[in-house]
């Protein structure tokens, strides 16, 4: 082979070898894998202790958003694509671990953004460190009030305040119980004080008469001698509880003790799917006011004036559920609000088209965006949730099943409210 004919030859192989990734990225081979950069999100979530049922919720509601994220094609800043990961620590629902851990995730794993722990308790003891590092934390499941109030400049909330959650309850109560004597009893705790503090406000606003109120301890699992107390003052209207555990143990009590009631709503506990399981036929009836029910019916198809569609359909984000986490049949508000955390965080980013978090924070103030969780829009000067709206889900029984279905507000009810269930309200 002469000298000429064999740089050709090296020539024409060189440009072989160059062609080979661009005919393959066209189809005709295998696919190249383009290379992402990693958003890191870190958190803590209750695995273990009293808000365990509530976190795992929690925690398989953020990992199907990221999942559909990532699964259809990250997301792009400044001409960079990205995947999210998630960093969590079980924080075994204790607040002594809490901050520790928050500060691991900052200094050691190097995440970009937080979320909160499950509750207001504990998101109140990691936010300093949000506020400490300059670090953005979006609020999931903290719904007190007190968290925006403290002049936390990197908190941010997708739930609905807490001051908030018993207004649609106490509307329906004055709409169709004339006669309603209402009981309020509680768990001592910052997220159920925020509650009733200002369920007693609406209350007083529509002219409901409150003939008991009092609060138990957290952890407290004898409520005999409330109820008792509750049934003498003439109470017919229960209102009140804090968390799962809590709150199906009162419902047992009430419902063993005769307490005859025409209406219950309580929070958190008949949200969960358990709930039903937990307490029997005592859980017909029993309402609980809502971030978010399976059945609601927010879509693209029915975005309202002022907002843009964000992130999955419900249908996406449920498929995606299904696939990070199997074994849980329905996902209750607690999954979907934590999944509606991750959307409002990547549309903070695509916004800001940033990954510095004094930008992504000052991009957020500007979002209204519409979601499979719902509506969400902040207040600029305090970070908390503006938009969302609660809802009412109540258990009844249909052919023979406990569902839950949404009672109010009438135009996103699947079905009329039970007044004064017989198993609460005996006539014979």
């Amino acid at each position: 082979m002469n000298k000429n004919l064999a740089i050709a030859l090296a020539v024409v192989i060189i440009i072989i070898i160059a062609a080979v990734p661009i005919l393959m990225k066209q189809g005709g081979g295998e696919e190249t894998t383009e290379e992402y950069g990693t958003i890191k999100i870190g958190m803590t979530i209750s695995l273990q202790g009293k808000y365990q049922t509530e976190g795992k919720q929690a925690l398989c509601g953020v990992e199907a958003a990221i999942k559909w994220y990532n699964d259809n094609g990250g997301i792009e800043v400044n001409g960079k694509k990205y995947k999210l990961e998630l960093k969590y620590y079980d924080d075994q629902s204790k607040k002594e671990l809490v901050q520790s851990y928050y500060a691991d995730l900052v200094t050691k794993d190097k995440v970009n953004f937080l979320l909160a722990p499950y509750s207001s308790g504990l998101t109140l003891a990691a936010a300093p460190i949000s506020q400490q590092y300059g670090i953005i934390m979006i609020s999931h499941g903290g719904a007190s009030d007190k968290i925006f109030s403290q002049g936390f400049q990197y908190v941010v909330q997708v739930l609905t305040p807490a001051s908030k959650y018993f207004e649609s309850s106490l509307k329906l109560v004055k709409e169709q119980i004339p006669d309603a004597k209402i009981a309020f009893i509680y768990e001592n705790s910052a997220f159920s004080n925020a509650v009733m503090q200002g369920a007693s406000q609406i209350a007083q606003q529509y002219g409901l008469q409150v003939v008991y109120n009092n609060t138990y301890e957290k952890g407290q699992t004898e409520f005999t001698s409330l109820v008792q107390e509750a049934k003498q003052a003439g109470a017919n209207v229960l209102i009140g509880g804090g968390h799962f555990e809590d709150g199906q143990i009162l419902i047992n009590t009430a419902y063993n003790n005769g307490w005859h009631l025409k209406f219950i709503s309580i929070l958190v506990a008949p949200a969960q799917p358990e709930f039903a399981q937990a307490v029997g036929d005592a859980a017909i009836g029993v309402a609980a006011p809502a971030q978010w029910h399976v059945k609601a019916s927010y879509s693209p198809d029915n975005v309202p004036s002022g907002y843009v569609w964000a992130g999955p359909t419900k249908e996406e984000w449920l498929q995606a559920f299904h696939e990070v986490c199997p074994d849980i049949e329905t996902p209750a508000y607690q999954a979907a609000e934590a999944g509606a955390a991750i959307v409002f965080l990547v549309e903070g980013i695509k916004s800001a088209n940033s990954l510095d978090n004094q930008a992504v924070r000052q991009a957020m103030n500007n979002l209204a965006i519409y979601t499979f969780f719902g509506p969400l829009k902040i207040d600029p000067d305090t970070g908390k949730q503006i938009a969302h709206p609660m809802i009412v889900i109540q258990w009844q029984e249909q052919n023979g099943q406990l569902v839950q279905e949404i009672i109010y507000p009438p135009d996103s009810a699947t079905a009329q409210p039970l007044i004064a269930p017989a198993v609460w309200w005996p006539t014979g």
